[in-house]
């Protein structure tokens, strides 16, 4: 590696605040704001690493599998953060990220993503039936997430709520993970063909990929251990900061959850998808959002609900708030609507985009209590 190669711009210069951050939490520092702010910057080169070990491993285990790997380990550090808030008993920001992130996903990542790929080529194609199949999915979804909401109003009141609430979640977490598991039986086996890019657009990367230098298999799986384990770590000291860090900066713990966390844990998708779109892989970048997005919400969502009965210090419920729903309704309407041609532009990226805006902008100025409140009986 040469010397200009080695001063281009890249995430990985933020791998200096991985040791940054060790050292003032060792240190018993009280600055939590800024531990806070070092910890966010150190999981993003680690989410990046993590994801880029995912694709050496994709590239020798085949294109379905490939695919399902990227979006599990895409979502792998979001998943080890709620593991960590769910263990302190952060129920609200567990939800507020799982909501970020389905949201994040298709309107953040996948609205830069077009953007990205429509400037570079004016139109864009993809299998438009692969990603209708995505959409229903996640809508299915949504619904599931709904429920829970609409029975909190219908219980509430009652001496057993609490009880009820729980009990359904649990219930409708199994029925979650059954049919996670039956899609991915529908886009790994029985009907691949539907989520495979054009032969041509593979034989291409193919040969692109034989001028490279790929990385073995111990490599890689060394690589993904370790920076799981870093996030791992980190995301621990993320999570215990979170609170102070959200009034010093006049934050509520809800936006930190919804954007703030949510893109920290998606940095690897962010920029997996955006670069993939630029080669004109929108079949693969459309896999990571919508697909990211999908798996949260089927396979994430009831993990946890079953995991807070062993880690956390009260079972956590799918009970979600008016805003958080309302968000997730109006991001999965409009990637239904815009998957519906199987095209793609940049003016459909910016439309997402701002979609996704606006309602970071309604989260930062929704006080604490409409969420508190909502959740208490």
């Amino acid at each position: 590696m040469n010397i200009k190669e080695l001063l281009k711009p890249s995430l990985n210069w933020l791998l200096i605040f991985v040791p940054i951050t060790f050292f003032l939490e060792f240190s018993g520092s009280d600055k939590h704001s800024l531990l806070f702010i070092l910890a966010c910057l150190s999981i993003i080169p680690l989410a990046g690493w993590l994801g880029h070990a995912t694709e050496h491993i994709a590239e020798k285990t085949g294109e379905g599998i490939g695919g399902f790997l990227n979006a599990t380990f895409g979502n792998a550090a979001e998943l080890i953060i709620a593991l960590m808030a769910l263990n302190k008993g952060l129920h609200d920001v567990v939800k507020a990220s799982l909501s970020g992130s389905i949201i994040g996903n298709i309107l953040l990542v996948m609205g830069a993503s077009f953007l990205a790929g429509g400037l570079k080529h004016k139109t864009q194609k993809f299998n438009a039936s692969g990603a209708r199949t995505l959409a229903t999915m996640l809508m299915m979804a949504s619904i599931a997430l709904i429920i829970p909401a609409m029975f909190h109003y219908l219980v509430l009141g009652s001496n057993n709520a609490v009880r009820l609430e729980n009990d359904l979640s649990l219930e409708i977490s199994f029925v979650l993970l059954v049919i996670y598991g039956f899609s991915l039986l529908f886009s790994l086996r029985t009907h691949k063909h539907l989520f495979s890019e054009p032969k041509e657009i593979i034989e291409t990367e193919n040969t692109d990929h034989k001028t490279g230098t790929g990385w073995s298999m111990k490599k890689s799986i060394f690589v993904l251990a370790t920076a799981t384990g870093l996030i791992a770590y980190i995301s621990e000291i993320l999570v215990g900061s979170i609170e102070h860090a959200a009034k010093s900066f006049g934050m509520t713990s809800i936006f930190v959850g919804v954007i703030v966390v949510a893109i920290i844990g998606n940095a690897a998708e962010h920029s997996t998808a955006i670069l993939v779109a630029m080669k004109n892989r929108m079949d693969l970048s459309i896999g990571i959002a919508i697909g990211s997005s999908v798996q949260i919400a089927l396979f994430v969502a009831p993990v946890l609900v079953l995991a807070s009965y062993f880690l956390g210090p009260t079972p956590m419920n799918l009970v979600f708030s008016p805003a958080e729903l309302i968000a997730i309704i109006a991001g999965v309407a409009i990637i239904s609507q815009i998957a519906g041609d199987g095209e793609s532009n940049w003016l459909e990226g910016l439309q997402l985009l701002a979609v996704y805006l606006i309602l970071g902008i309604v989260f930062y100025f929704l006080p604490e209590a409409s969420n508190t409140n909502f959740n208490q009986h």
